[in-house]
């Protein structure tokens, strides 16, 4: 979903505060967005595939090795969590209590579905909430892990807001769509401003994350193929099993065409954008 996708995730309403998404994904295609779709049938179309957003295993076990070493049992909250594939990652290599939250039921669902089925439930929990308004109590969490969601409170805004969920040298772990380039063609800006218009550059939100007080800042840029092969090609089969499914359905004709021309015009412009992984610490 991107493109936010969901765009997990990669995207949704704000995506109204999901998701990997691991992103929602805006599309200006058409004079539609995805904001005014239906979220069920948001929710049943990316809930049918692994990744709600760019992203991959090894994406997930790069950020986690560069955070600081935790404590036993350390309590970690994934945030925009989707159907929870880099949750369940984060579990099988930590021994951490993990939450992961999202706003929307159908993703929660699947991930306690998928815990339970890989033996993890005792140690993961999912649940339905708002990232902009934690469950949590402040200074209770290690580390806050988001992949492809911040931009659902926007990435200044969720820096600062998360970080008093933080103990003291707690970690932070997001992805965010980032420009590549200082410059870069009318038709792909003009698309991210319209969809995401916190994007920025990478060294503009390092100096962000700076002046929010976080230190020990270290970032990556995600693979190519956790766009391709890891999101965009997943959704080839799903959207035909999709439209199959929904006949005759206008808004899910128009999501997936916007879904199509999101992954065309990343094919086209992928030089000029895409996620980096920003982990720092208090």
């Amino acid at each position: 979903m991107n493109t936010q996708d969901f765009s997990n995730t990669q995207d949704f309403s704000n995506k109204q505060n999901s998701s990997n998404s691991q992103d929602a994904s805006l599309s200006n295609h058409a004079e539609e967005s995805i904001h005014n779709f239906d979220f069920s049938l948001i929710c049943d179309y990316f809930s049918s595939i692994e990744r709600q957003g760019p992203g991959n295993e090894e994406a997930t076990l790069r950020a986690l090795q560069l955070v600081g070493p935790l404590p036993q049992k350390a309590k970690i909250a994934d945030l925009g969590c989707g159907t929870g594939t880099q949750t369940l990652t984060i579990a099988a290599h930590t021994d951490a209590s993990i939450v992961g939250l999202d706003l929307f039921p159908q993703f929660i669902d699947r991930l306690n579905e998928r815990c339970k089925k890989a033996g993890l439930e005792h140690q993961v929990t999912g649940i339905v909430g708002d990232m902009g308004a934690l469950p949590f109590e402040e200074q209770s969490l290690d580390l806050i892990w988001s992949e492809g969601a911040i931009y659902n409170v926007g990435f200044q805004k969720g820096i600062n807001l998360w970080k008093s969920y933080l103990k003291p040298g707690g970690w932070i772990a997001v992805t965010d769509a980032t420009w590549l380039t200082e410059e870069r063609p009318e038709e792909i800006e003009q698309f991210w401003l319209d969809a995401y218009p916190e994007i920025d550059t990478l060294p503009h939100k390092v100096k962000q994350l700076e002046e929010a007080g976080y230190r020990h800042i270290q970032t990556f840029i995600l693979p190519q193929a956790c766009w391709t092969d890891c999101f965009y090609q997943p959704q080839q089969e799903a959207q035909r099993v999709f439209l199959q499914r929904h006949p005759k359905n206008d808004t899910a004709r128009m999501l997936v065409e916007n879904q199509r021309h999101e992954a065309e015009l990343y094919e086209r412009y992928h030089d000029f954008y895409g996620y980096v992984f920003y982990v720092a610490s208090l």
